[in-house]
């Protein structure tokens, strides 16, 4: 998960996490996003890609905000939670995280959110573009039985890549035994750190929360090792479209709802018979007679990308589709896209037409993801 890229904001406006010091010193080209100055690129999109699908990249997370939800009085955090997402909350085992969508009275999503359960309470991520918008959901809805409390002290830094793992094992040995979707905490140097084997490029890796004034020192350290390279968030962005990742307010938006954003797989069977979360009717419908349109992968014919935003069209000239993520995929060595289509042509090997700047490009429908996904699941 990450965010929709928002109109860029005058460079003393925007916020700076606790690293962009260094990303400075380390030669960042530095842009705007959701309302921070975040490196789009070090040594390039393409280097910085091929370092995480082949060792390992480092990304600055801190953007996205970290909030701790407990509860005022006797209520169940999971349970009160399930009233605004229609995700497995309390079902979900200690030190364990959770994809799930917070969803609005017509089903659609006002963002996707991960859950971690830590003991008696919850941590749970929110994309920076959405924060404000995700508070207010979240207090409105539940402020008289859930304290939700913004982790402003905490910096979010992700590894990620087949040799993530070696690089955080020299530090903790301990990192070795999480699987895929399972937090803990580990000790680089001498910081506790809480971890998850999670991330948002499809390769194994972690994400790691520590304290503002630590991060820095933590990065130096974990830099030292030669197998770990830093990355912007133009990799980042390459590496999940690739993995068939969605990106809110691209994929994901307040009418797009989980069904037709091919999510569906994120509501268990137990969810859609209680149908206790905003926009139940709708989505319950939705996954018991299907969609008019839903997400989909396309590939183009040729070398020329095809970009969000670009119209799809069938073998009668009539629209039947709309690209809402699209570039070109450096481990696949063609242009990717995502978009939604309408149902009858979302079959894959549906041939279809792309229309870029005037110009007609043949595309595919195909399967997601475009490259297959890494990650460490337990046995």
């Amino acid at each position: 998960m990450t965010e929709h890229k928002p109109k860029a904001k005058a460079n003393n406006e925007l916020k700076k996490t606790a690293l962009y010091g260094l990303h400075v010193e380390l030669g960042g080209r530095l842009v705007p996003f959701a309302g921070y100055e975040l490196p789009i690129q070090y040594d390039g999109v393409l280097a910085e890609h091929r370092a995480t699908r082949e060792a390992a990249g480092l990304f600055d997370v801190s953007h996205m905000k970290i909030v701790d939800v407990s509860s005022i009085g006797s209520s169940d955090v999971g349970e009160a939670l399930e009233l605004i997402a229609p995700g497995g909350l309390t079902t979900l085992d200690d030190n364990r995280l959770r994809y799930s969508m917070l969803t609005n009275g017509a089903g659609g999503i006002v963002d996707d959110v991960i859950f971690t359960r830590m003991s008696n309470q919850f941590r749970i991520v929110l994309n920076a573009s959405r924060a404000e918008i995700d508070l207010e959901y979240l207090n409105a809805s539940l402020g008289d039985q859930l304290s939700f409390r913004p982790r402003h002290d905490l910096a979010l830094i992700s590894i990620q890549g087949p040799k993530a793992v070696s690089v955080l094992r020299k530090h903790d040995p301990a990192v070795a035994d999480l699987s895929f979707m399972e937090a803990g905490v580990i000790n680089v140097g001498k910081t506790e750190c809480n971890i998850s084997r999670s991330g948002y490029t499809g390769e194994d890796g972690f994400e790691i929360a520590m304290p503002n004034d630590e991060v820095e020192q933590i990065v130096r350290l974990l830099l030292l090792d030669e197998t770990l390279k830093p990355a912007g968030l133009g990799a980042r962005d390459t590496l999940r479209l690739e993995a068939g990742l969605c990106l809110y307010g691209n994929e994901l938006n307040e009418s797009t709802t989980p069904v037709e954003a091919n999510l569906s797989w994120t509501i268990p069977q137990r969810r859609r018979q209680d149908q206790r979360f905003p926009g139940a009717t709708t989505i319950c419908s939705q996954l018991e007679k299907g969609t008019d349109k839903t997400r989909v992968g396309v590939t183009a014919s040729g070398k020329r990308p095809i970009r969000d935003g670009a119209q799809l069209f069938n073998e009668s000239n009539q629209m039947v589709g709309l690209i809402t993520s699209g570039g070109y995929s450096p481990t696949t060595g063609k242009p990717v896209a995502m978009g939604y289509i309408d149902a009858p042509y979302a079959n894959e090997d549906n041939d279809l037409t792309a229309v870029v700047r005037g110009k007609q490009i043949g595309c595919t429908v195909t399967s997601l993801p475009f490259v297959q996904h890494r990650y460490k699941r337990s046995k």
